[in-house]
């Protein structure tokens, strides 16, 4: 018997420590994307369905929204401008479950006209009569929320007045609510906004040294946070010269786990993040940049993870059972043909539910990811600028 156990523990050992021998993924050949300019001015994009919602802020009298839907067929469906009279301006957008479109940004209160006081009375002699004249601009001190049906109308405005002027950052929306974050005294924050425009309570998380990124609200009221910190959150210290962070917020908006992704003597963070828990961001180790791209489980455990030699702010998102990193890079990836540009270039990455590598897409002329977005009806849609600053929208699929 004691034979039998020897042998036994003796291949357990045999089979740990002798190499599994795996066939080596076969290389791709990076291919052509297609590339489109704009059918409006837009600082970025929705989809919605086969719809593409482009926003932008736009200055007339007042700072205003301009909201345009565009179909499948690029034919424009409609047209919203948001102008109270007062200033507004967009920062963020998001669709909910049923459709319906969300802005976030800042809000003044509306400027009341000042009228002339009357000459009666006053030696006038050449009957100068003075024009009403508009007050100074107020500040942009409200948190502003506007939803908008998916036939682009206005159907409510919400306002949420703040001693100093509020910067949203992020919006993510469910039929459990609304999850709103942001900066505000230069701390960043997240909120709680009820379907119906009821605001909770702002909750500070941290202070200048920390970033939230990406916002990603669940059903259950939960909100996850991704994004990059120089200080101590949660009880957990700084372990990096800056860490990337995966945050789960409660409703109430106290911290329910908190996960630091950190390497030593390198500054790293999450630039963006979606509700299934695909991240993307940077690595910086001295002279050495990276971006990583990993997906995560619901315990923020890692189940695959890749870096690759590249440069500035990463954009990833998940869709149709695959998952799409789009950064720039000068340098050869490993099993990519036909990938080493001599001047930084964008690039598309996409891979199965298991995490391997399905392909490559360039975008010649592309270098920097604005955007990245993804619905059953269309697809990958992204929006990048090219090195003198122009603004294009880009597909996956050649022409």
């Amino acid at each position: 018997m004691k034979r039998y156990i020897a042998l036994l523990l003796a291949l357990v050992v045999a089979l740990w420590i002798t190499p599994q021998s795996f066939a080596a993924p076969k290389a791709i050949t990076a291919g052509l994307g297609s590339i489109y300019t704009p059918p409006v001015d837009a600082e970025s994009y929705l989809l919605s369905g086969k719809n593409v919602i482009y926003y932008a802020n736009v200055e007339s009298e007042t700072a205003d929204i301009l909201v345009t839907s565009f179909d499948f067929s690029n034919v424009q469906s409609w047209q919203l401008k948001i102008d109270s009279g007062a200033d507004e301006v967009v920062s963020s957008a998001t669709t909910d479950p049923l459709g319906n479109i969300w802005l976030v940004g800042s809000a003044s209160l509306l400027t009341q006209v000042e009228t002339a006081t009357s000459n009666t009375g006053i030696d006038n002699p050449d009957s100068v009569t003075e024009d009403p004249s508009p007050a100074l601009r107020n500040d942009l001190n409200q948190l502003a929320l506007w939803k908008i049906s998916q036939k682009g109308e206005l159907l409510a405005t919400y306002l949420l007045p703040q001693k100093s002027v509020p910067l949203a950052t992020g919006i993510s929306a469910k039929n459990s609510g609304i999850s709103i974050t942001g900066i505000l005294e230069s701390g960043p924050f997240i909120l709680t906004v009820s379907v119906a425009g009821t605001f909770g309570k702002i909750i500070s998380l941290g202070s200048a040294k920390t970033e939230i990124n990406s916002v990603a609200r669940s059903e259950d009221g939960t909100t996850s946070l991704f994004g990059s910190s120089a200080e101590t959150l949660a009880g957990k210290k700084l372990m990096g010269k800056r860490d990337g962070f995966l945050m789960k917020v409660s409703k109430s908006g106290s911290i329910l786990s908190l996960v630091r992704s950190s390497a030593n003597g390198a500054s790293r963070g999450w630039t963006s993040g979606d509700g299934v828990n695909l991240l993307s961001g940077y690595v910086l180790t001295g002279p050495k940049s990276e971006i990583a791209i990993t997906k995560f489980t619901t315990t923020f455990s890692p189940s695959w993870t890749y870096r690759y030699a590249g440069m500035g702010v990463p954009i990833s998102i998940s869709g149709g059972g695959y998952s799409y990193l789009a950064f720039t890079s000068r340098s050869a990836i490993v099993g990519v043909n036909g990938w080493k540009p001599n001047e930084p270039g964008l690039i598309v990455l996409t891979f199965n539910a298991k995490g391997l590598l399905q392909a490559a897409t360039s975008l010649p002329g592309l270098v920097t990811p604005l955007n990245l977005a993804y619905s059953r009806d269309r697809g990958v849609l992204g929006m990048a600028s090219s090195a003198d600053g122009t603004v294009s929208i880009f597909t996956l699929v050649s022409r």
